[in-house]
């Protein structure tokens, strides 16, 4: 019988990894299932990842966002959220955090620079019980108020299986059929991508609560907003596929990057359960804090390459609202993460759907 460098048999390898992959199927289903990934509607998670990973993923990669680079540094509080949420976060001091530049699509060696999204994610206080997870973009809207639209959305815009192009008109009808896309085409026509990571402007979408010590609830969203302190940016090689990840590289060797977490706060004629609405410029904000990166690392050596950055995971003194979009992103980001966990564990790295190792993770 054969032996690994460890001195176990390979038989008993092989059954400590599917006892793994079972226990991780679990737990993401148990996930799913309170997410509400399970109650009849008619797109479930599955469907969803399925979806967006289309019909060869790119194995042990996220099925969204799937090239990315850690970054990490810490969360300097201004305190004066404190009166809003009794989370520990928010009182004023330093925390660390861990963090994930990402752009949109399910190909990691993407180029850059073609992506219509660009994302930023991270967790305050990793691996500990007052853990806030968060997941933003660039666009400040959905287009979409709810699973099913945002899948349809996804299959309009996804490119035909023969000739790899998008179909204009399905996607012309599509938006024709919902009028509340609006604002998110506006934003989109507007939009004009920036030569960094650390000067674009990212955006929670999706509104939250905040809880304070009377127990008293105020809905926010909040946008992470660049500073602008800059002796100068790095240079932006046009060139390469990893343009951002080098620009940004270079960057943090001769300053940290910083952004201000802004919270808007909402009144009661604002509806914290759709996603499609921009909230008016005249509500009240207030600076939360600055975030402030002073690392990085390839995501396959990085921290953040197996952090899952659901938006669901809050600390006390937060809360999800009912938005249908925000419960939906939960399951979605179990499946996903279940479906490269297990991967991983198969094969021992990442690879692509013809079985080779991929570049990175």
């Amino acid at each position: 019988m054969t032996k690994d460098k460890h001195g176990s048999d390979g038989g008993s390898l092989i059954v400590r990894k599917f006892l793994l992959v079972a226990s991780i199927a679990s737990f993401a289903t148990a996930t799913l299932y309170f997410a509400g990934a399970f109650n009849g509607d008619t797109v479930t998670a599955q469907r969803f990842v399925d979806l967006q990973q289309g019909d060869k993923p790119h194995l042990g990669f996220r099925r969204a966002h799937a090239k990315g680079m850690c970054v990490s540094g810490h969360f300097e509080s201004t305190g004066e959220l404190a009166s809003y949420s009794t989370a520990a976060i928010f009182a004023q001091g330093h925390t660390e955090f861990l963090g994930r530049f990402s752009i949109a699509g399910n190909n990691p060696t993407a180029p850059d620079l073609k992506a219509p999204v660009r994302s930023f994610a991270f967790v305050v206080n990793p691996a500990t019980s007052q853990e806030w997870r968060v997941a933003m973009n660039t666009p400040p809207v959905m287009a979409v108020a709810t699973p099913d639209a945002f899948f349809q959305q996804l299959q309009a815009l996804s490119p035909d299986p023969i000739t790899k192009q998008r179909d204009p008109e399905k996607i012309k009808a599509f938006f024709k059929a919902h009028p509340e896309s609006k604002a998110f085409n506006d934003w989109k026509a507007a939009y004009v991508p920036t030569n960094s990571f650390a000067a674009e402007r990212y955006h929670s979408i999706n509104a939250f609560y905040l809880h304070n010590e009377q127990g008293e609830k105020q809905a926010v969203r909040w946008q992470a907003v660049p500073h602008d302190d800059y002796r100068e940016l790095a240079e932006l090689d046009k060139t390469s596929a990893d343009a951002l990840q080098k620009q940004l590289a270079q960057q943090l060797k001769s300053q940290s990057v910083k952004f201000d977490l802004l919270f808007t706060l909402a009144n009661n004629s604002d509806d914290e359960n759709n996603p499609t609405i921009p909230w008016p410029m005249t509500r009240k904000t207030v600076n939360a804090g600055t975030l402030v990166i002073t690392d990085w690392r390839p995501q396959a050596q990085g921290k953040c390459g197996e952090q899952n950055f659901d938006p669901l995971v809050l600390p006390a003194g937060m809360s999800a609202t009912a938005d249908p979009i925000l419960r939906a992103r939960g399951a979605a980001y179990a499946q996903s993460y279940r479906r490269r966990a297990t991967e991983k564990l198969l094969y021992g790295q990442s690879t692509n759907s013809q079985g080779e190792p991929n570049v990175s993770n």
